[in-house]
């Protein structure tokens, strides 16, 4: 059967039909494995300004891809005795941030792998200034500024200025207004608007960090298995459409939505099949605005064009 018509298909299951079968699921690749292409447990995905696309999994190696799955190189982050990093982003210079989650830090490589050690965010676990609990993710802001993202005890995203000097921090352990229950993933919008993954909230949390003490904006997202809800959203990403896709890791499936929190559709499901998912945990979106999403628990990624998604012409 046709992926394309496979996915439409999920589609329809899912409840949220497209207007047209235009979506085409267009790869499956990796399986699991330690080999070099292998995966386990993919868990962080960025695509870089060069194209290509930056995973990271539970072995603890950055493995890096071109966009139709091929292997290119690797690295891995000095050790993952105690745990394995999560989350990626870039700078605004071109260095990959890890979130290695379980050292309490933010480590920096060039896209070659080399490591920029002086540009270590943390690296020490506690409540203060600077420290840590398990870090899940970081972004950057146009004005340099870091955000950085922790959970466990501590369940708050931290602010740092260009050099990594602490500037303040918000959050805390719970459900109400700007409190978090494992921020996941974090993304900065074209406004400069600080998206968050809320992700045991069930929920999307919006930050206007420009002034001073963060102010919420939006609020959206309630736990269950309907359009306009979610179960552990862990992956976000913003589209160049004003949209936000979310990975759904507890109900196996992406969701898109309007800005304001408006379902557009839902794409998967549990299951093996092309446009179906276990797990996923992350997703980017790749030069040719094709969805990039890790299925984690398959140990695999997934790259397909929404439904409606203008697509390239194809060469035959």
């Amino acid at each position: 059967m046709a992926w394309n018509l496979v996915l439409a298909m999920l589609l329809v299951v899912a409840g949220c039909a497209p207007e047209s079968p235009s979506a085409e699921s267009v790869m499956v690749w990796s399986k699991q494995g330690p080999g070099s292409g292998d995966l386990y447990k993919p868990r962080g995905i960025v695509r870089g300004h060069d194209n290509l696309l930056y995973i990271v999994d539970m072995t603890g190696r950055i493995q890096v891809f071109d966009e139709e799955g091929k292997f290119v190189r690797y690295w891995k982050t000095p050790t993952i005795v105690q745990g394995k990093p999560c989350g990626l982003g870039w700078t605004n210079d071109g260095l990959l941030m890890v979130a290695d989650t379980h050292y309490y830090r933010v480590l920096f490589y060039h896209p070659d792998g080399t490591p920029v050690p002086e540009r270590t965010i943390g690296g020490v676990n506690g409540r203060g200034p600077g420290e840590f609990g398990f870090v899940t993710d970081a972004a950057q802001d146009a004005a340099g500024n870091y955000y950085v993202s922790d959970y466990g005890d501590y369940d708050r995203i931290q602010k740092f200025d260009a050099a990594g000097n602490f500037l303040m921090e918000w959050g805390g352990h719970g459900d109400g207004p700007g409190e978090f229950n494992r921020p996941q993933s974090l993304a900065v919008d074209e406004q400069g608007m600080l998206w968050v993954s809320d992700a045991c909230n069930h929920r999307i949390q919006v930050f206007d960090t420009g002034d001073g003490t963060p102010r919420l904006i939006h609020c959206w997202g309630k736990y269950g298995e309907g359009p306009d809800q979610m179960r552990y959203p862990y992956g976000l990403v913003l589209g160049d459409d004003n949209s936000v896709y979310v990975t759904e890791f507890g109900n196996h499936r992406i969701q898109k939505f309007t800005r304001d929190g408006k379902s557009l559709g839902i794409a998967g499901g549990p299951g093996r099949l092309p446009g179906q998912f276990q797990q996923p945990w992350a997703l980017c979106l790749d030069s040719q605005n094709r969805l990039v999403v890790l299925d984690t628990y398959h140990h695999q990624v997934q790259s397909f064009f929404w439904p409606n998604t203008p697509q390239p012409p194809q060469n035959h």
